[in-house]
């Protein structure tokens, strides 16, 4: 809110005479009119009383003939276009200086009603004017109401010191408030800085937290690697070693086949002297046989078994192939015919190729269950 100047106001109200004579049409002999019009000799003239004259035509007794006129303050010839007088340059300055002064003449009439509206008069005694304050009724009143009227038995109080008191009592509150609301607005401001500091701290933990779980999550990730690389080269050599083996027990037992075979027809022989020919080289080629079935089924023994790998992890096995001989099996009694012992060799043979492919599928599941 812009405050206005007391000496500014003082200086226009005591030109405002002056001004206002220079304000003044002289065809109206009132204040200009907007718009106002300037003249090619500098004086100005309402435009609805230059439009007057110019349509008067000189029955005012001011000339004016066709497109011309006289000023009416220095009868200066005014020459006008085809526009006529609105074809005149309007005078801006005027027209504001009018609105200015219109302004503060309007300000100056609410003043002077505003100060006399201050001059408050005792209601029961109109003409006298409120000058003390009744302590006991607490309200304003004037000195016959004290004297006469319906506050003679009160205590009073001059109107002055009680409005000096009050404002000072005010003023305190006052002080004390806006004391009070900077200690507000500074507790604010803090905790405006604390949710800043806050949410920034938040957000560098949540940063630091989030960098820490990916370093742990790629060295997890980088020893799973290798520890899946290590169980898979195992395998690979493990079943390589098995499956070498597989070859070697089926040779023998092809051959094993064979020489029964043979052996069977040998014994199928009339001849005795041919038989005992025969069934001495047979019998030779069995005592081989045999003993190397039982070398090998002692490399059994040795074989990769279920034992738990080092790179397996805890509470899993890594390949649980199990190469132990079934002793039901291994002790059963020799057949006790030729055929039998035909069958025997052939089921064996099927039992050694189906065998080693069961039990690769069973030590696959474990392996992929440990993995």
């Amino acid at each position: 809110m812009c405050h206005q100047d007391p000496l500014r106001s003082v200086r226009l109200h005591q030109t405002s005479p002056n001004l206002e004579k220079q304000l003044i049409c002289p065809v109206c002999m009132e204040m200009f009119s907007k718009p106002v019009v300037i003249l090619p000799c500098q004086h100005n003239l309402c435009r609805k009383c230059a439009n007057d004259i110019f349509q008067s035509r000189g029955s005012s007794g001011i000339a004016a003939t066709g497109g011309r006129f006289r000023c009416p303050s220095c009868r200066h010839e005014v020459v006008l276009d085809r526009h006529g007088v609105y074809g005149l340059q309007r005078n801006l300055l005027v027209e504001n200086i009018i609105d200015i002064y219109r302004q503060q003449e309007s300000s100056r009439l609410v003043n002077t009603k505003s100060e006399q509206k201050q001059q408050l008069m005792c209601e029961e005694h109109e003409e006298e004017k409120i000058n003390i304050y009744c302590l006991s009724c607490q309200t304003p009143t004037c000195s016959m109401c004290k004297v006469f009227g319906q506050h003679k038995d009160c205590d009073v109080a001059p109107l002055s010191s009680v409005y000096t008191r009050q404002k000072t009592e005010l003023s305190d509150g006052i002080a004390i408030l806006v004391a009070s609301n900077d200690h507000v607005q500074g507790v604010i401001s803090q905790m405006e800085a604390l949710c800043c500091a806050v949410e920034e701290n938040g957000q560098r933990q949540t940063e630091q937290l989030v960098s820490h779980f990916g370093s742990l999550v790629a060295i997890l990730d980088e020893r799973k690697q290798e520890l899946v690389g290590l169980i898979t080269k195992e395998q690979d050599e493990k079943l390589k070693h098995v499956r070498c083996l597989i070859r070697e027990h089926s040779d023998h037992l092809e051959a094993a086949v064979t020489l029964v075979e043979s052996a069977i027809q040998a014994i199928e022989e009339p001849h005795m002297p041919l038989f005992i020919q025969v069934g001495k080289t047979n019998e030779l080629q069995l005592v081989f046989y045999f003993s190397k079935a039982h070398f090998s089924h002692q490399t059994r023994g040795k074989l990769p078994g279920p034992e738990r790998s080092e790179h397996a992890h805890k509470g899993g096995e890594h390949l649980p192939v199990h190469f132990k001989p079934n002793n039901s099996e291994a002790e059963a009694a020799p057949p006790s015919t030729a055929a039998e012992q035909l069958s025997t060799c052939r089921s064996l043979q099927r039992g050694e190729r189906e065998q080693p492919l069961q039990k690769h599928k069973t030590g696959t599941a474990s392996a992929s269950s440990c993995i």
